[in-house]
């Protein structure tokens, strides 16, 4: 049985963990826990309305969307972690008619965007009672997908079947017969690695004589506890302007996320995130002060970009894995991204022009 050492235990890294063979593999996952952008996150998965002009990223997020549900029905996911719950967006009526115009151009490649409709403001009102009335689009497919649960469940799932994991911070070495990994208690000589560590691929792989195009990204998000119970049964709102809003269960009330390319690795929250995000909101809500008084908790994490934003993934040598660039649309395309890492190793295949630039792009040998 071959040793596989996983790098990284963030969305891709957990979802690999989870689909990889366990009668091939001894599966070992390394993650100490700190500034993990999916730890921090909450994010709605509704990526066919995006005017990004890439078009290898937009197919590998409508495809990663068509992923969910066989990542709800592999890992048994409830709607604590992740739900259809719809997805609202609003704009000025020029720009809602034609985001309509294309979402029904995309959905004949993407039926699982569902129902979409052009809502009146009064309409707007009913689907989510916090907005005052505002015309807007609904797409019924959106949903949304708490990191933070998907990272503690597939942790427990994976464990479940075999999967070792050590929260520790490692760094890997090539060896003459094995990769070697080490942390501050384990020494581990792997036969195969998956490096799915967000912006510590740089360091990771600088070690190894690349060179990587990543930078960190600071996000901060906010939670609110409210009394509207019935939040669970609302869409998420997609705002014109920096903030979304997210319900979840029994009130809790998400916005987010700021976007600080000069807050690198610092995970301190700040006052400038609250006002940014809280008066993002203001237009927008019946009653503009509802989040203003309420002290919140933070959620804050580091992202990984890449020069074009874009993701890459796959090998960088037969037996050296490597993803990571997933920016803000990770709870997307993350998954996903893991499932085509198992299906490499479960399977030895990999196609995925179609999907990202080639590799040497981002990352390049420096020796």
């Amino acid at each position: 049985m071959k040793k596989i050492a996983i790098i990284g235990g963030g969305i891709i890294g957990l979802t690999l963990a989870n689909y990889l063979d366990s009668t091939k593999f001894e599966i070992t996952l390394f993650d100490e826990g700190i500034g993990q952008a999916t730890g921090a996150s909450a994010g709605i998965i509704s990526p066919w309305l995006s005017k990004r002009r890439n078009k290898k990223w937009y197919q590998l997020a409508k495809d990663g969307a068509a992923f969910f549900p066989k990542l709800i029905q592999d890992l048994k996911l409830d709607e604590t972690i992740y739900s259809a719950c719809g997805t609202l967006l609003l704009r000025e009526q020029t720009g809602l008619l034609s985001l309509a115009e294309l979402a029904e151009t995309r959905k004949k490649e993407a039926p699982e965007i569902g129902d979409i409709q052009l809502l009146s403001a009064e309409q707007t009102q009913v689907y989510l009672p916090l907005l005052k009335p505002a015309p807007a689009l609904y797409v019924s497919g959106g949903g949304r997908l708490d990191g933070r649960a998907y990272l503690a469940h597939a942790t427990k799932q994976a464990e479940a079947h075999g999967v070792t994991i050590i929260r520790e911070k490692a760094i890997i070495q090539s060896g003459d017969t094995h990769w070697q990994v080490q942390s501050a208690t384990q020494h581990l000589e792997a036969d195969l690695i998956a490096v799915t560590a967000g912006p510590f691929v740089k360091p990771l792989l600088e070690k190894l004589a690349y060179q990587v195009d990543i930078r960190p990204q600071k996000g901060q998000l906010l939670a609110f506890d409210t009394p509207f119970k019935e939040s669970h049964h609302w869409p998420v709102a997609m705002l014109d302007g920096e903030a979304d809003l997210i319900p979840f269960m029994n009130g809790k009330i998400l916005l987010g996320a700021t976007h600080e390319n000069d807050g690198g690795w610092d995970l301190t929250p700040t006052k400038e995130a609250f006002t940014q995000l809280v008066s993002g909101t203001h237009h927008f809500l019946e009653n503009p002060e509802l989040f203003s008084k309420q002290t919140p908790n933070y959620f804050v994490g580091t992202r990984a970009y890449t020069s074009d934003f874009a993701p890459f993934f796959g090998p960088l040598e037969e037996t050296l894995v490597v993803a990571s660039g997933l920016g803000s649309s990770g709870l997307t395309t993350g998954p996903y991204i893991g499932y085509l890492l198992a299906n490499y190793f479960n399977e030895t295949t990999w196609q995925t022009e179609h999907y990202q630039k080639p590799i040497d792009t981002y990352i390049k040998k420096t020796c």
